[in-house]
């Protein structure tokens, strides 16, 4: 039945498939001039051809690359414990400081954090003695220690397979199928960020093009621009567009509303927020000045319960504490902080670049939070999904050791495993390391193609790049001394040599 289904989609894809807007520009332009009536029924058809060819490309997946059940069953186990190895510290870290895990403000400090609001980075907010609970590091021993039982009566193993720290069986992509899953990546493309240098002028006509699509808020079509970049002085209104946020008067009490809750109640993640912002954006040359949206915004999206979505298509559950007297008494357990998720060292750099395109704290807001739902919680969350952690670090290691195997087992053997470097790059999507115009070409491709995948492509791609340095060290300080700056790479060109330029 699945097989009929395939088959029926895809035949009606292929004969309905309209042409693609980024391939033929003159046609898109002759479609701009048609009538509002007609451009609504063709967008419309347009978006079900999209979603339609979504669905298929799931239906092949499903049949080319079936999942493996008995590894996904064994991840499925490993957050428990994750779990309750950083509750405990929560726990632990409120019984040494003495400092409840919630509590209501009194009524002068209100006042004083309302004043302040706008001005939070001028003080020194928060515990001095407040620590990170866990960092990437952290993140990187559970997966290390992720060994599936199946695997070692396993006949379908090679030697090259444990080479990397990743023992988990996962189907992830390799070259040929990359260049069918990024077409519009070819080197017969054009890439805004290669060509026009991400600067597209007002009365061009592709800025017009686009611009016609934000007016009719075709999602579809700026999802498919994404794939080729967005415009400097667009990109806010198509991230918005794919993402589907907006900022209506709802959307802004409901911001307002998360500011009263934290400024009625103190909570302990907020010494964690204040923490983390000091020790990473403050200190980025880039970021240092949208400190206090960066209090602003994380401060708001602890107290945010629609972030708990994310648990729905998550195989973690959300932490829950004991905030009453009653300690260990289910009756009292509830879900802290209020979202559902603890930050770590390094999570404000997950909103840091998008402060570039919205000068809004309510706007920033609905975007930050969409893409920590649809994206971002995958970085640091233990699964099998493909977007996972996991099989991206898996990627990550099966495209160094196919493209370069010479230059993995090198490393291997001098001690500087190709994953301990790169870790930090995947789980931050890159934040922090790459210039941020760079670093939002790149979030383009993940928006453009619904997928982090392509985080794992380019931290083997800047491998590859500094491989003849690399080939020279002897240990893992001097690997991460050749790795240590990424802020001249440009991502464009590396993804492309990476994946159309070379023969594998």
């Amino acid at each position: 039945m699945t097989g009929v289904l395939f088959c029926s989609l895809s035949a009606f894809v292929t004969s309905h498939a309209t042409p693609r807007i980024l391939r033929h520009p003159p046609e898109l332009l002759q479609w701009m001039t048609v009538s509002g009536s007609e451009r609504k029924v063709f967008i419309t058809f347009e978006i079900w051809i999209f979603f339609l060819q979504k669905l298929m490309d799931s239906l092949q997946g499903a049949f080319i690359h079936p999942p493996e059940p008995s590894a996904a069953r064994f991840i499925m186990n490993v957050p428990v414990n994750w779990e309750k190895r950083i509750l405990k510290s929560l726990n632990s870290m409120c019984t040494e400081l003495g400092i409840p895990l919630a509590r209501k403000r009194p009524v002068p400090e209100q006042k004083e954090l309302t004043n302040k609001w706008n001005e939070m980075g001028t003080d020194e907010p928060g515990n001095a003695d407040t620590h990170s609970l866990f960092f990437h590091s952290d993140i990187l021993k559970v997966l290390v220690g992720l060994k599936n039982p199946n695997n070692e009566r396993s006949d379908d193993l090679t030697v090259r397979s444990h080479w990397g720290l990743i023992q988990v069986s996962l189907n992830v992509r390799d070259i040929p199928q990359m260049r069918e899953m990024y077409p519009e990546l070819g080197l017969t493309y054009g890439q805004l960020g290669i060509d026009d240098h991400t600067h597209v002028p007002p009365g061009s006509h592709l800025f017009f093009c686009i611009s016609v699509v934000v007016s009719e808020q075709d999602s579809a079509a700026a999802q498919q621009y994404s794939r080729q970049g967005c415009p400097t002085g667009l990109r806010a209104q198509l991230w918005s567009l794919i993402l589907n946020t907006t900022n209506d008067p709802e959307d802004i009490t409901h911001y307002e509303q998360l500011k009263a809750r934290v400024i009625h109640h103190d909570l302990l993640v907020d010494n964690l927020i204040y923490k983390d912002v000091k020790l990473t954006a403050s200190n980025d040359d880039y970021y240092f000045v949208f400190e206090d949206y960066l209090y602003q915004v994380l401060l708001c999206f602890s107290r945010d319960t629609a972030v708990l979505e994310h648990f729905n298509y998550n195989c973690a559950t959300p932490p829950k504490s004991c905030i009453q007297s009653k300690s260990g008494s289910e009756q009292c357990a509830v879900v802290y902080p209020p979202n559902g998720v603890i930050p770590f060292h390094g999570f404000s750099m997950y909103v840091a670049p998008l402060c570039f395109l919205y000068n809004e704290p309510s706007k920033l807001y609905s975007v930050f939070r969409e893409m920590y739902i649809r994206y971002f919680f995958r970085l640091h969350s233990i699964s099998s999904h493909p977007s996972g952690t996991v099989s991206l670090c898996l990627q990550f290691e099966r495209l160094l050791q196919t493209h370069l195997p010479q230059l993995f087992y090198h490393l291997r053997e001098i001690g500087a495993q190709p994953l301990r470097i790169a870790f930090k790059w995947i789980v931050r999507a890159f934040s922090g390391y790459l210039s941020t115009d760079q670093l939002l070409l790149l979030w383009d491709r993940i928006l453009g193609y619904d997928s982090l995948e392509i985080v794992a492509v380019l931290a083997a791609a800047v491998f590859v790049f500094r491989a003849e340095n690399l080939m020279e060290v002897t240990s893992l300080a001097s690997a991460e001394a050749v790795l240590a700056d990424l802020s001249t790479l440009k991502v464009m060109p590396l993804l492309q040599i990476f994946l159309f330029a070379t023969s594998v």
